[in-house]
């Protein structure tokens, strides 16, 4: 095996391992998210997030000091304000709505960010991606169902909570145009860990002492889960490290299942199934337009 191939291997099982630890934390989420304020659950997972990038970024070339500087630091705050707020929707969600729907709506994301792109990036798609996303929000109708008598206003919210991270990643774009990956893991961790702060103490619950040992928990996973997946994307190219997040969609659902005792209806299959090929195509056809605009700046 070659250098090359032996690196892309290890960048393959750093993708699987961060997904894999990335749907313990979904189910350790709802299990906290249920029983305590989500605001509260997420601050201090933050918390734990934000010293995790400290520590990153003191060991960078440039220093905490140079992680932080930036020439658009608005939008770099705006960018970990967003993040936060997305991670307390997705926790009310998997506590009101489960984990398999939310998941299920969740794949949806690079369809809104095909979709946003267009306004916010001035990027344009072409017929084949819009009729993917057709397709996928399609899906999204059929896993949400609302034909049926005991539609429940509280599956916007994964609807919502999709929608906001794909503007997260929107704006991650636009930030990354200036500053370096690092300024901008910088300010995710440290600008949504001021944000929710500044709410977060409002919410503070006593909670027993088994469940910190599963808030204790939920932080490793983050912190843990977060660095594989930086060194995936160190390995291997982001598309793929994107399509391998589609096995977290299948994990949490089958842990919903296993754990929570969660129905699998077949509206909810279907609708996943269209929802992750549409993503598929989305992420595959946005690559291969991209390495063309490259080869074509270069020829």
């Amino acid at each position: 095996m070659t250098g090359k191939s032996a690196g892309k291997t290890r960048g393959l099982v750093f993708a699987l391992s961060a997904v894999t630890i990335f749907a313990g934390q979904d189910v350790i989420s709802k299990h906290l998210g249920t029983l305590y304020p989500p605001i509260f659950v997420t601050m201090i997972r933050f918390w734990a997030f934000a010293l995790f990038v400290l520590a990153l970024t003191a060991r960078s070339s440039g220093g905490i000091l140079g992680a932080a500087r930036t020439s658009q630091p608005l939008l770099q705050i705006f960018r970990g304000v967003i993040l936060v707020i997305q991670i307390v929707v997705a926790v009310y969600s998997f506590a009101l709505v489960g984990l398999s729907h939310t998941q299920s709506i969740f794949a949806a994301t690079p369809l809104f960010v095909a979709a946003m792109s267009v306004p916010l990036l001035g990027e344009k798609v072409g017929w084949r991606r819009w009729t993917a996303i057709c397709v996928g929000l399609f899906g999204v109708l059929m896993i949400i169902n609302p034909t049926t008598a005991s539609l429940k206003l509280e599956l916007l919210l994964p609807i919502a909570g999709s929608s906001i991270f794909a503007l997260y990643a929107i704006t991650t774009r636009l930030a990354g145009r200036v500053d370096s990956s690092t300024t901008s893991f910088f300010y995710t961790g440290i600008a949504g860990a001021v944000a929710i702060t500044l709410i977060g103490p409002f919410y503070w619950t006593s909670m027993a002492p088994v469940d910190w040992i599963w808030m204790a928990a939920l932080c490793c996973t983050g912190m843990s889960g977060h660095y594989l997946l930086i060194r995936a994307y160190d390995l291997v190219d982001a598309v793929t490290v994107q399509q391998i997040g589609y096995v977290q969609v299948v994990l949490v659902c089958l842990l919903g299942v296993l754990i929570y005792g969660e129905v699998l209806t077949a509206n909810m299959l279907l609708g996943a199934l269209l929802v992750i090929g549409a993503g598929f195509f989305t992420i595959w056809r946005e690559s291969r337009l991209a390495r063309a605009r490259a080869a074509n700046g270069q020829a």
